[in-house]
């Protein structure tokens, strides 16, 4: 193979590489590494508008549904100061779209709601679990979950009580 064949190759190859390394660092491409690892926020960051949108915007722009708890209170009964209990609140989506829960909202850090981040379907159901921490907590304890979703009523509250006996 003559010299400047090979000058020619080598160069064609070095551009290849400049390009590539310009695409993955700009995000212009779905795959480039900024896109897939979500690296930056907010406008002028190379993300594509699904990607940079929150979860909250994304269910305000959702058609509007309605949500049936089963039950909005429960009770723990009497605890002993350490307990740690965990409840389920089941819900139905009585709408006709799909129901999407966007967040949950706590007062306090004893209190920790889990949920599906899938959508439910019309008719389906769905639950939030609640465990609840009693450290730290006797006496009369009353604690909220707001519950931020796609239905009609935007936030709901669901919440629970208990006695707790110190140790």
């Amino acid at each position: 193979m003559n010299a400047q064949l090979k000058t020619v190759l080598l160069t064609i190859l070095t551009l290849s590489l400049f390009v590539i390394a310009l695409i993955e660092l700009s995000g212009v491409s779905e795959t480039a590494l900024f896109n897939k690892y979500n690296i930056g926020s907010g406008p002028g960051n190379g993300l594509s508008y699904k990607q940079s949108q929150s979860r909250e915007d994304m269910i305000a722009n959702m058609p509007k549904t309605s949500i049936q708890f089963y039950e909005t209170k429960y009770n723990f009964g009497t605890l002993k100061e350490g307990d740690v209990v965990k409840h389920a609140f089941k819900f139905k989506n009585t709408g006709t779209n799909p129901l999407l829960i966007a967040k949950t909202d706590v007062s306090c850090g004893c209190t920790v709601p889990t949920f599906s981040k899938e959508p439910i379907p019309p008719g389906g159901e769905g639950e939030i679990m609640v465990q609840y921490n009693s450290s730290h907590h006797p006496g009369h304890q009353q604690k909220n979950v707001m519950v931020h979703s796609n239905a009609q009523q935007e936030a709901m509250s669901i919440g629970f009580e208990a006695e707790v006996t110190p140790k």
